[in-house]
């Protein structure tokens, strides 16, 4: 592979890899809403996007026209793409470095204490005074969970209140590091050393690559 391209493609993934171990490494759980998980997602594969489907369709006549300015109109189309699927999306929370039943436990508790009137029926719970209806689904390989809006009529801003007083509990919840969060932890660093010797042992093939890859 083309060194710049290397460094472009591997650069986001290695900082989202390297967040994503030192959040699963932490000794409390960390809930994030779905928008925000999918947007750092979207951001850490955004080098693998730019040089693959992105430069593959790019329009020539656009980088003959703007230059490298064609780059930050893809980029923003890109980012936007991404926040019109999280806005439109159903309200999501994810909840890193927890068990489903140490989460259902929290919030069991906590949905008890905004509304009296909460209705459990196996992992999914209704809050009629909220307007809110949601569901917990676990991934117990990597030791995550999601709780997921049930229906398309809920109340955006209880969800937000919601995650808001849940994470608020969950800080009060000791566990143990996630056994992922050294291997994520040092592929990170693996892919950070490569694109830094890149860089350090070859400095101008990959600056004479980056300025030939975005038409400098």
């Amino acid at each position: 592979m083309v060194t710049a391209h290397l460094c472009i493609a591997l650069g986001p993934l290695t900082v989202y890899l390297l967040l994503m171990g030192l959040i699963n490494a932490s000794r409390q759980p960390f809930v994030t809403s779905g928008a925000r998980d999918s947007f750092t997602l979207a951001l850490g594969v955004a080098g693998l996007v730019m040089i693959g489907p992105l430069r593959l369709f790019v329009p020539e006549q656009a980088l003959s026209a703007f230059g490298p300015w064609t780059w930050v109109l893809l980029g923003s189309f890109y980012i936007l793409s991404v926040l019109l699927v999280g806005m439109i999306s159903k309200p999501r929370l994810v909840v890193y470095n927890i068990t489903a039943t140490q989460l259902r436990t929290t919030l069991g508790s906590l949905v008890a204490e905004m509304d009296k009137s909460a209705k459990w029926a196996g992992d999914s719970v209704e809050l009629p005074e909220l307007g809110i209806q949601l569901s917990i689904e676990s991934k117990n390989t990597m030791r995550s969970c999601q709780i997921v809006a049930v229906g398309h009529n809920q109340n955006l801003a209880n969800w937000a209140r919601v995650r808001v007083e849940l994470s608020a509990k969950l800080k009060k919840v000791n566990v143990t590091a996630n056994p992922y969060a050294l291997s994520m932890i040092v592929f990170a660093l693996v892919l950070g050393t490569v694109i830094a010797l890149q860089i350090i042992q070859n400095p101008q093939i990959v600056m004479d690559d980056l300025r030939n890859f975005l038409r400098l």
